[in-house]
């Protein structure tokens, strides 16, 4: 059995990121092996011209769309990993942000703060304890994931406003 194609139809077949502990339960493989067969399949991705990209989340091994593709991917797919309430919550912090996790509640209800401990374990937002609150703000991957900072995406919002 060819080990990298092994992890790499893992990771592709999961719903949610692998992280390497969840990789080695499943393929019986060491640590060092699955992560050197790791950075073997990000190479094959970078070699080869490929609507995707294989990238590491603060919850493990993904693969997402290149941001050159995304917005065409998007209309067969738009944000598919994301329900409703999470989209919600992540527009009023791109809107807002960083905001108070108290502001996002009074917003959306207390069914706010599992969207955003869920958006926070994808690696999308980024909380810090203020006072008896929270304030949420984007992460790094943020940009990664739709292949735009929230500046870009406010002055998409501005526009599409200003023109309607």
């Amino acid at each position: 059995m060819n080990k990298k194609a092994l992890i790499e139809a893992l990771i592709f077949v999961s719903d949610k990121p692998l992280s390497i502990k969840r990789i080695c339960y499943i393929t019986g493989l060491r640590e060092d092996e699955v992560r050197d067969l790791i950075e073997d399949i990000k190479k094959d991705f970078e070699k080869e011209e490929r609507g995707f990209m294989l990238v590491e989340t603060p919850s493990g091994f993904e693969f997402i769309v290149k941001p050159e593709y995304r917005e065409f991917a998007a209309k067969v797919s738009p944000f598919s990993d994301l329900s409703p309430g999470m989209l919600r919550t992540l527009a009023i912090v791109v809107a807002n942000g960083p905001v108070k996790q108290s502001t996002i509640v009074k917003y959306q209800g207390n069914k706010a703060y599992s969207y955003i401990r869920a958006l926070e374990k994808k690696g999308l937002v980024k909380t810090e304890e203020f006072g008896r609150t929270k304030i949420v703000s984007v992460s790094s991957d943020f940009e990664k994931y739709f292949g735009m900072n929230p500046e870009e995406i406010r002055e998409m919002i501005k526009k599409k406003l200003e023109s309607s």
